[in-house]
């Protein structure tokens, strides 16, 4: 017999399930942040739960918002059981459960983002963090700089009074802690982009130039962006997790978070106003948090991309499936030896071999049942963080590109919306519209594809990657997915 999960019933809850040790009544908010979604409760959530179960740092606690439908759900769903929520490490054979909390409490959501600017009046709050997705940071993928001229961003810059973007939000919120003499919040990126905290100044003071330009000099000159490296691999939440919560742990969350066990988190000491002591729970601190971005967007997300397409062209729907086929294994170990870690600048204290190792581990773990749909969404602003630029770092040396140029065959191909067998495939991507046609077009004329030209940039135009490009998709069209990765594994000409 399960039952729900709220501060009443955690007495109660089976004795193997971990539980916060402290009272809630004892924290107090010190971080406010936008985007609650599985990954923030799974990583920076446990990190402080870890802390305030150690007894320290309780006026650093959470407060949640958020700007989007999906965080008004998530809202909805997470009030009745106290702002609790269940995480599932899933070690094989020894799947674990614990209830977080530290999360105090969750901003209402509405049509603007008012209610977030009025809560960081407090200056208790000096931190913001985000999860709001790569897409979220209106950059130009073709350049990889911000774009002023994105629809939210000129809508906040007209209606900074009441904006509906995270960064509207942040810029009236800013203007009001400066004419009311607060100290400015520190505002902290978690998500995978590289040089996160710099990409996030970039919007910020980029959409304050808008509206003042001596808000914007304000910002530049007194707000902390410290850059960031995440990283723990959390599926979405569906009915089959709820039901194995249930079933296995006797709890009854609406919105459970299922997780490998691994985790890592680490950050720039950038931190004006104050921050938790995060270093006591497993949290880098370091001046050098870009080699350890790029070495994990690189490896972790383009091998998330690298597998993503053909297990999605080949029917299979978990990552771990993908991982025990022979052909998606070999193409993913091929592609990174070859020409992706080649690209990785040093890292210290990490031999980027056996860090591969370790991330081909974490993707075969079956527990954690990741999906390949997860995977290859979104593949718009993923690409050009992800995959791109190792082509572009081969290209500057006269480097071979076979392999690259192939995975972007594969997503390309993959866009065309239909798997090998002819099942459809929902796209789940911002631009899905203009995807699909230029997929389409390209399988008579594969230049259609690379003339997106916001994704490719300047790499459409290399005659090596051009030329590769084509090769391959005419080949995934010809011949299929599997025998296209054959041929490729066996060097074989495609």
């Amino acid at each position: 017999m399960s039952q729900p999960l709220n501060l009443a019933s955690l007495g109660s809850l089976p004795a193997p399930i971990a539980r916060p040790k402290y009272a809630r009544e004892e924290l107090s908010p010190g971080i406010l942040h936008v985007g609650v979604g599985n990954f923030h409760r799974a990583h920076q959530a446990i990190y402080l739960d870890d802390l305030f179960n150690a007894g320290r740092d309780l006026d650093w606690a959470l407060l949640g918002a958020g700007v989007r439908s999906g965080d008004e759900a998530m809202r909805r769903a997470l009030a009745p059981q106290d702002w609790l929520t269940t995480v599932i490490e899933l070690e094989p054979g020894a799947n674990k459960a614990r209830v977080s909390g530290s999360m105090a409490d969750f901003v209402p959501v509405g049509e603007d983002a008012r209610a977030i600017v009025e809560a960081l009046d407090n200056p208790a709050l000096r931190i913001v963090s985000l999860t709001v997705t790569e897409g979220g940071y209106c950059i130009d993928p073709a350049t990889g700089t911000f774009n002023p001229e994105h629809p939210e961003i000129r809508y906040d810059a007209a209606h900074l009074d009441a904006p509906k973007g995270v960064f509207g939000a942040l810029v009236a919120a800013l203007r009001r802690r400066r004419e009311r003499g607060v100290t400015p919040f520190t505002v902290m990126s978690c998500d995978n982009i590289p040089h996160n905290g710099r990409v996030t100044l970039d919007a910020v003071a980029g959409l304050a130039d808008l509206v003042d330009p001596a808000l914007a000099s304000y910002i530049r000159d007194n707000v902390a962006f410290p850059n960031s490296m995440v990283d723990r691999i959390t599926p979405a939440t569906t009915d089959r997790e709820r039901a194995i919560l249930s079933e296995r742990f006797g709890i009854q969350d609406n919105w459970p978070v299922f997780c490998e066990p691994f985790r890592q988190w680490v950050l720039e000491d950038n931190f004006p106003g104050g921050r938790p002591a995060l270093e006591e729970v497993g949290v880098t601190f370091t001046s050098e948090v870009a080699a350890f971005e790029l070495m994990k967007l690189r490896i972790l997300n383009g091998g998330h991309a690298a597998i993503a397409y053909p297990a999605a062209l080949l029917g299979i729907h978990f990552v771990h499936d993908a991982m025990a086929d022979p052909l998606v294994r070999a193409f993913l170990d091929k592609l990174e030896i070859g020409e992706i870690i080649p690209h990785v600048p040093p890292v210290p204290g990490v031999d980027l071999k056996e860090y591969y190792k370790l991330i081909a581990n974490r993707f075969a773990n079956p527990d954690v049942g990741d999906t390949i749909p997860r995977l290859a969404q979104d593949g718009s602003n993923r690409q050009p963080k992800f995959i791109l630029p190792s082509t572009r770092d081969r290209l500057k040396a006269g480097e071979d590109v076979t392999g690259l140029a192939l995975e972007s065959a594969l997503w390309c191909r993959y866009c065309a919306a239909t798997d090998d067998a002819g099942v459809p495939i929902a796209l789940n991507d911002p631009i899905a519209a203009r995807l699909t046609p230029a997929a389409l077009a390209a399988k008579s004329d594969p230049a259609a594809f690379l003339s997106l030209r916001d994704i490719f940039g300047d790499i459409a135009d290399a005659p090596a990657f051009r030329a590769s490009f084509e090769t391959a998709l005419r080949s995934l069209w010809r011949a299929g997915t599997r025998n296209t990765l054959q041929r490729y594994l066996n060097g074989e000409t495609l």
